[in-house]
């Protein structure tokens, strides 16, 4: 990676910060099923993991062959928030990271605002965060388009050259590629190191060795 100033690190919520995408692949699977279009677990990590709820809804909507109501993902909503309230955990080592890192830090996620502070709320991380959450419902377009690291960037004041995006999907790297930003993908969750591969990307297994990592960056 080029080595250039950072002012700001902008983190991925869902799989880098709490460990909820293991949780939300089960009740996905759940969900597809109870529509009549089943999804394995293996496609549902492949193709939804760091979506938006667009690209998500497309898949399904393929799949079925039909349109689905603007907000049918409401009704199954409280099968999440079930599984998360009694499973949730922080992702393991990022409470450490966290508190070794100098620089400012932001989150950006696909997830809606609510459902963001109540996850980070359950693990104890919402305090690091509080008044810099970036959500895909602030901007016109989610992950993979760059809009939603390019606003959180200029909420924050940062060129987003100077900026570091923290992901785990290859929906969310994508979009830090698009946005000119460099990335650490985090590879010690769902998706395979292979498809978070690519330019400005280094990838990293051990959360607690991020600080380390973002430090060689600085200089």
């Amino acid at each position: 990676m080029t080595r250039s100033p950072v002012d700001l690190a902008i983190f991925d919520c869902d799989g880098v910060l709490v460990d909820s995408e293991r949780i939300c692949v089960r009740v996905d699977a759940m969900i597809t099923a109870d529509l009549g279009c089943a999804f394995t677990e293996e496609e549902i990590i492949e193709k939804f993991v760091g979506s938006s709820t667009e690209v998500y809804t497309a898949a399904v909507e393929e799949r079925l062959g039909r349109r689905l109501e603007k907000n049918w993902l409401r009704q199954y909503e409280h099968l999440y928030q079930a599984a998360l309230e009694a499973d949730l955990t922080a992702v393991d080592g990022v409470m450490e990271a966290l508190n070794s890192l100098a620089m400012p830090v932001c989150v950006a996620s696909n997830t809606g605002h609510a459902s963001l502070r109540r996850n980070l709320e359950i693990v104890g991380l919402r305090d690091h965060f509080e008044g810099h959450i970036f959500s895909a419902a602030d901007v016109a377009r989610g992950k993979p388009a760059p809009d939603l690291f390019l606003h959180a960037a200029r909420s924050m004041g940062v060129e987003p050259g100077r900026c570091v995006v923290i992901e785990d999907s290859a929906y969310g790297v994508q979009a830090a590629r698009a946005a000119g930003m460099r990335t650490f993908g985090y590879c010690g969750g769902l998706t395979p190191a292979s498809r978070l591969e690519g330019p400005s990307t280094k990838l990293f297994d051990e959360m607690r060795d991020l600080p380390k990592l973002l430090a060689t960056t600085t200089h």
